[in-house]
Order: C-alpha cells, then sequence, then structure tokens
C-alpha cells in the first residue's frame, strides 16, 4: 500500500524530486516489505532518470555560414588571359619535419611532390577551382587560414569600372607577398596592413578593365559552392602523412583537422602551411577517416573511411560529406 501511494504521490514530479522522496521512503519500505520493495522502487526512479535524460534540450545546431558584410580593398591581376601563371604545378622539394618517432627529435629531410601556390592547391583546373581566384594580401591570408574561402568583388568608384558593378566570385588560392622595396600606396600594394586582392586577370576582367592595372573595390566572404564531398590530397610516407584539405563548401576553409586509422584513436594534425596538415604517426595500411573544423565557423564534419588501406601518396581521396 505504502509504495502505490508513493507512486500515485510522485505522479508529474521532476525527476529530482522523485529521488529525494525516494531516499526518505526508502528505509520505511525495507523495514516493513523487504526487498523486494526496495528492488521495484530502485527500478521504477532508474525509469523516471532515462526518461528525464532522455528529454533534455539538444545543443544548438551551429549555423551555416552567411554572407558577410561588404568591406573596401583594392584588386590587381596577374599573368594573362589564360591565367596560366596561376597554375601551380607539382614541385619535387625536400620538406624538413620534425620526426617524433626518435628519441633526439631529429629533423630529416624528405622529398614529395608538393603542389604549388602557398595554399598548396596546385594546378587550379585539375582541383576544381578553375580561373574564378586570388591571391590575398597578409592580413586577409591569415597564415594560410583562409585558404579556400570565397568572395564577391565588384569594382568601385573608378572610371575603369564596368557599368552596373558586376560581381565576380572568387576563392583564395595564393599568397600576395609583401614588397617593403616599394612604398604600400604605390606598388606594394599587398604590403601590411593593406586588404588587397591579386586576382587572376579573367576574373579581374569581369569587374573592370583589364588596363585599369588596379582599382578600389568592395569585397565580402560568401559561402563556397562546392560539388561533391571535401578532398584530401595524401603526401609523406607511412610514418609521416602530408594532408592538403580541398573543395571546401560552406565557409571554405579549415580550423583544424584530425585523422584516425583503422587501428589507432583520433590524432590531431598540425598546421604545416597553407592547407597542409601533418601527422607523425604509423597510418600506412589502414584505412583514414578524418574529422574536419571549420576555421570561420567552428562547424565540425566527420568524413569516415576516406582513403582505403592501401592508399597511396600523391593521390586524392574525396569523401561523402561537406560543409553548407
Amino acid at each position: 500500500m505504502e509504495v502505490a501511494l508513493f507512486i500515485h504521490k510522485i505522479q508529474g514530479e521532476p525527476a529530482s524530486e522523485m529521488i529525494d522522496q525516494a531516499g526518505a521512503m526508502a528505509p520505511s519500505l525495507l523495514r516493513q516489505h523487504g526487498r523486494l520493495a526496495l528492488v521495484f522502487l530502485v527500478l521504477l526512479l532508474g525509469t523516471a532518470t532515462t526518461s528525464s535524460a532522455l528529454t533534455l534540450p539538444k545543443l544548438p545546431k551551429l549555423p551555416n555560414f552567411r554572407p558577410g558584410r561588404w568591406r573596401y580593398a583594392h584588386a590587381t591581376f596577374y599573368g594573362d588571359e589564360t591565367a596560366s601563371e596561376t597554375m601551380g604545378t607539382y614541385v619535387r622539394r625536400n620538406i624538413s619535419h620534425q620526426n617524433s618517432r626518435m628519441v633526439l627529435h631529429a629533423v630529416k629531410l624528405t622529398a614529395v611532390d608538393i603542389p604549388g601556390g602557398a595554399c598548396g592547391f596546385g594546378n587550379l583546373f585539375s582541383t576544381g577551382y578553375g580561373t574564378a581566384t586570388a591571391a590575398l594580401s597578409t592580413v586577409l591570408y591569415l597564415g594560410g587560414f583562409s585558404c579556400g574561402q570565397c568572395f564577391q568583388i565588384r569594382c568601385a568608384k573608378s572610371q575603369y569600372c564596368y557599368r552596373g558593378s558586376p560581381i565576380a566570385t572568387i576563392t583564395a588560392t595564393n599568397l600576395c607577398p609583401p614588397n617593403w622595396a616599394l612604398p604600400s600606396n604605390n606598388g606594394g600594394w599587398c604590403n601590411p596592413p593593406r586588404p588587397h586582392f591579386d586576382m587572376s586577370k579573367p576574373a579581374f576582367m569581369k569587374i573592370a578593365q583589364w588596363r585599369a592595372g588596379i582599382v578600389p573595390v568592395m569585397y565580402r566572404r560568401v559561402p563556397c559552392p562546392r560539388r561533391g564531398g571535401i578532398r584530401f590530397l595524401l603526401q609523406g610516407n607511412g610514418y609521416w602523412l602530408l594532408t592538403f584539405v580541398m573543395n571546401v563548401g560552406g565557409a571554405g576553409d579549415v580550423g583544424s583537422i584530425w585523422v584516425k586509422g583503422s587501428k589507432t584513436g583520433w590524432m590531431k594534425m598540425s598546421h604545416n602551411w597553407g592547407a597542409s596538415y601533418q601527422a607523425f604517426s604509423r597510418l600506412g595500411g589502414q584505412s583514414l577517416s578524418f574529422k574536419v573544423v571549420s576555421y570561420s565557423t567552428k562547424q565540425t564534419i566527420f568524413a569516415y573511411n576516406v582513403a582505403p588501406a592501401n592508399w597511396w601518396t600523391g593521390k586524392t581521396y574525396q569523401a561523402r560529406v561537406n560543409f553548407k
């Protein structure tokens, strides 16, 4: 009878109050009805607390990337109408890296085929970026974390602007380095703290007459419309994985990345340069999964089993997921 009264009393009560009341009644139930009543009470509380846990509010989902506000900058162009100068080729380089498996942490030189450009995107035709690209000045490049970001650019307040101020949408694929030998307002266009876009000539010709050389522009960040999943170009060897991350949607950028072999846990990769990340671990002969966090939105994507156990260096593997 006492158990029945207890059940009737707590109907509709919050789980925390049920637990408090049950704790007060437990000694009495044990004396009068033995262990069976106490077991029943424990099972009842377990059901109540489980139900309460299931109704807890979910964590808010981070929003998809949205266009930013318009800002002022300047734009130039490099190369010709073919944009061949923007096409980074794969170059055989000796990359220094620290082998964490060695006691003395010796610095080694490893010869690998590195895609050109300060972002490491290589040939922009084959990697899907085309000619709608630009090199960013230092303040926009952000040490490589802006690689892959998308911008809308339009000519502003210049006699060389096309009528109607058409917009060119470009991807950040390179760095426009400072030129300290020239003043910032006369040749040193990419010197800090100037925001500047050195566009491919085809992209520049969408917003202004090429003979202008340099024009004032307005620009803003926009979401990157990418087809398919995130792509991972794998370099290095079985003990040192160097990964170039491309075709990133949404904000277009990468803030951090983790790798997981089929025989390992998740390991955070260190930022090497541009859009490349590295991990010092024996990952050869294992299928690879990646966890990617956006630099701008902090959104996280898990890309499982992107590369098979017999993955090759120099090959690009595409995930089935991407940011929006």
